[in-house]
């Protein structure tokens, strides 16, 4: 993605981090009738190697995962907080006049290798590592052995597991940092302003960016 450096993150654990609290990600594979895309929630897994592995699933009537089946390069884009930011929150227009709106968001992208599993084992041990990442949050969690074995074997066969080896990742954290520090404290209050849970959100995420990033 075309990312000017005032903007980029380097950082893996900034990255990870971001990953792990955005773990729904679009798959995106080009095939014959060009390219396709699904959505689909990862597990993350950074012990396996410099960049980590990207493991997630899609139901074997998607004829998507059948792009993967000869371990081509693959782009796995994760999204986070964005709003619209409009000129009028800029000091600096009374100056001069000459600013224009524009769209602040986080994203993060990963792309590497992807190869298929389709084995039993394969598939549960997956299942069990994502069930049990997200029910963390949860008061009372759901196990994967809650459910009864045959049936969830029976799910199993109706997926198709993907792994993506990760040798490429690239953060893009847009939040006026080409900005002056007037436009920016200018923003966070116009967004504070709206009051809305995105706005909250894009106006914490200035606020912890651009004062010391």
């Amino acid at each position: 993605m075309y990312n000017p450096a005032h903007f980029r993150e380097d950082r893996p654990e900034e990255l990870h981090a971001f990953i792990r609290a955005h773990p729904f990600g679009t798959l995106v594979t080009s095939g014959p009738d060009g390219p396709e895309a699904s959505h689909l929630p990862v597990f993350l897994d950074v012990n396996t190697g410099d960049a980590g592995r990207v493991r997630c699933h899609m139901a074997r009537s998607n004829p998507q995962w059948r792009q993967l089946a000869s371990g081509g390069r693959v782009l796995m884009i994760f999204t986070g907080a964005s709003h619209y930011i409009t000129p009028n929150w800029y000091p600096e227009k009374r100056k001069h006049g000459k600013v224009v709106p524009t769209w602040n968001y986080v994203a993060v992208h990963i792309s590497g290798s992807a190869t298929v599993f389709e084995d039993s084992p394969s598939l549960l041990r997956h299942l069990h590592e994502l069930t049990n990442f997200n029910e963390a949050s949860v008061e009372e969690r759901w196990s994967v052995a809650d459910a009864p074995p045959e049936y969830i074997e029976g799910m199993a066969r109706a997926i198709v597991g993907v792994e993506i080896v990760v040798d490429r990742v690239e953060g893009k954290w847009k939040l006026n940092q080409n900005r002056s520090a007037e436009d920016q404290q200018g923003v966070i209050a116009g967004l504070d302003g709206l009051g809305s849970h995105a706005s909250r959100e894009m106006a914490d995420l200035m606020r912890n960016r651009t004062s010391g990033h």
